[in-house]
């Protein structure tokens, strides 16, 4: 049983990371998708009733943010497991300029999340921690 937390700002490719590593054995929880707190909640605690892998594919840039999911996937003896992609501003404007309609994040949007953003630690409670780079179009996963 796994809680997996991206944590990045809008554009660094966390959707994509999701997609082609966890997409067959995590249930993605995102609040662009869910649109609603409420539906986000319902996924969660489905996720953790059925005792099902769950990636939590949002910004969560503080430590305040990801405290709320630690805790819970804690309380549950989930795994909990980091990714923290380093932030790369001008590739995240880059990959955020081809998006279109709600997925386009205004610059100001990514600017603010970049400036709340804060680098976790193990001692938040995170079992497991990496950090994700992209390098010619490729993920690079190096552990914490």
């Amino acid at each position: 049983m796994e809680c997996v937390i991206f944590i990045g700002i809008q554009g660094s490719g966390k959707t994509t990371f999701y997609q082609q590593t966890f997409l067959k054995t995590h249930m993605r929880i995102n609040l662009d998708m869910l649109r609603t707190r409420h539906r986000k909640d319902l996924f969660l605690a489905a996720s953790i009733t059925a005792l099902q892998p769950f990636v939590v594919d949002n910004t969560n840039p503080s430590i305040e943010d990801r405290r709320k999911y630690i805790d819970l996937a804690k309380k549950h003896k989930f795994k909990v497991i980091g990714y923290f992609f380093e932030p790369d501003f001008e590739l995240s404007i880059a990959r955020n300029e081809k998006r279109t309609g709600r997925e386009k994040v205004p610059e100001t949007g990514i600017k603010s999340t970049m400036k709340k953003l804060q680098r976790p630690s193990y001692s938040e409670g995170f079992d497991d921690l990496f950090v994700v780079r992209t390098a010619e179009e490729k993920f690079v996963v190096e552990r914490v």
